[in-house]
């Protein structure tokens, strides 16, 4: 295990309310890993191959991005202040990382409300000039739920432990999250802020039947094209009272594409 790993937990990595600055781009060579915690009601101590990498880390909370060495690592959640890693709550679950990857490591509730743990990876991958990637992650114990973006479903029928995620133009979308199928939201709406060159990410975590359903957000820096022309216009659209959003939707409805015409895959 790399100090880097123990030594920026020690600094404070620990960022509250589940919201953290953009990562830097990933050294070559490494692999950068973030850990979100979203079990509720639940602080844990974190053990990486058998050392007690994060003490006390509370729900919602964000650690990370640490630079690591490409490889398999063993990590396990205990108790907070457990004396070691012999009884953990979670785990060990092993995390196989490659070089010049973004992961993000969540330990959740999966559907049915049992402790599980997933490994995300981050798309860092370009994007157009002038445009974020939004991503969205369902690890709440709550069935299958729509994405909402300005008024308008941007996701639908979204699982744990699914993402799905797009380009959109930068700027301020009101998202919102609802059951598949039905208007009413059940998290949100909040206001969710996508910059240019920046995976912006949101988890959807906790349980529906105990009513702590939560957000947490998460920026990772992707690679940006150059621009190629200067676009008139708010967000390259001359006009100012249309949103991005709808504005997108309408070009490539004249395309003949279906919905709002986001680049967007599901894993």
């Amino acid at each position: 295990m790399r100090k880097s790993l123990i030594a920026g937990a020690a600094a404070g990595t620990l960022l509250a309310a589940g919201l953290a600055a953009p990562a830097l781009a990933v050294e070559d060579g490494m692999s950068e890993l973030s850990v979100l915690h979203g079990i509720p009601d639940t602080p844990v101590d974190v053990y990486v191959n058998g050392e007690n990498t994060i003490d006390d880390f509370e729900p919602g909370d964000l650690a990370g991005p640490l630079d690591l060495e490409p490889g398999t690592y063993s990590v396990a959640l205990t108790a907070a202040d457990a004396e070691d890693d012999s009884e953990p709550v979670l785990g060990p679950i092993d995390l196989t990382l490659e070089a010049d990857m973004s992961y993000t490591a969540v330990a959740h509730l999966d559907a049915d409300g049992m402790a599980t743990a997933n490994l995300f990876t981050n798309d860092i991958s370009e994007a157009a000039a002038g445009e974020g990637r939004l991503t969205v992650r369902h690890v709440a114990a709550a069935p299958a739920v729509d994405i909402w973006a300005d008024g308008s479903v941007l996701f639908e029928n979204l699982a744990n432990p699914d993402e799905m995620m797009g380009d959109v133009p930068a700027g301020t979308y009101e998202a919102a999250v609802s059951l598949t199928g039905e208007t009413d939201p059940v998290l949100g709406p909040t206001d969710v802020d996508v910059s240019e060159g920046v995976n912006t990410i949101v988890y959807a975590w906790g349980s529906a039947e105990d009513d702590n359903l939560a957000l947490a957000m998460q920026m990772v820096d992707i690679h940006s094209a150059a621009p190629t022309a200067v676009e008139a216009g708010q967000y390259g659209f001359a006009d100012e009272g249309t949103s991005p959003l709808t504005a997108v939707a309408g070009a490539l409805a004249l395309l003949g594409l279906a919905g709002l015409g986001l680049r967007f895959a599901r894993r």
